[in-house]
């Protein structure tokens, strides 16, 4: 697989098929979206919502959630903020998530039989992560969207003026579908 993607990436190169995707680091439309890694949505999400190259700041992880308020996702948001201009955040979540009802013991498991010791796995309480709650998936999209949204309402970090909101994309159509806050 990297020597298919090395090759094809020499012939972009040599094409210059890169001119059509030139931009700056700084988001046209003054967005961030946080969103999840599931590979429907590549290319459906910005599509769904008429973004093109450049007009926005993507972070994607597993289920488009913040697992730590001093993590990466955060720090990615913070820099995005106040070097890059981003103006609104999206929490976009998705239907048919795959981290949805995600049960960390067979994470734990599925660790195992592919050789990692529990002397690796302890060594994860050692360092005081909670590391069943860390891999754990979430029960329901809304409410993991929901909880995103306020979290980011409410960090000490993020200033009041930042506009932020909360979507359920349907990982089929690209219908987004707002949620509301409690």
């Amino acid at each position: 697989m990297i020597e298919e993607i090395l090759e094809y990436n020499r012939k972009f190169v040599e094409e210059e098929s890169y001119k059509a995707y030139v931009t700056s680091k700084y988001p046209d439309k003054k967005l961030a979206i946080l969103s999840c890694m599931d590979a429907r949505l590549t290319e459906l999400l910005p599509s769904a919502m008429g973004l093109k190259n450049g007009d926005v700041k993507i972070i994607k992880n597993a289920g488009g959630v913040i697992a730590n308020p001093f993590g990466s996702v955060v720090r990615s948001l913070l820099i995005a903020i106040y070097e890059l201009g981003v103006e609104t955040i999206l929490v976009v979540g998705h239907t048919d998530c795959g981290v949805q009802h995600m049960d960390s013991k067979a994470m734990i498991a599925h660790m195992k039989e592919r050789g990692v010791s529990q002397k690796s796995l302890d060594m994860m309480g050692y360092c005081g992560i909670d590391f069943e709650r860390w891999l754990s998936g979430f029960d329901d999209v809304n409410t993991s969207v929901r909880e995103t949204v306020d979290l980011l309402k409410h960090h000490p970090l993020i200033p009041e003026d930042i506009q932020i909101g909360g979507f359920v994309m349907d990982s089929t159509t690209g219908e987004l579908m707002p949620v509301s806050e409690k």
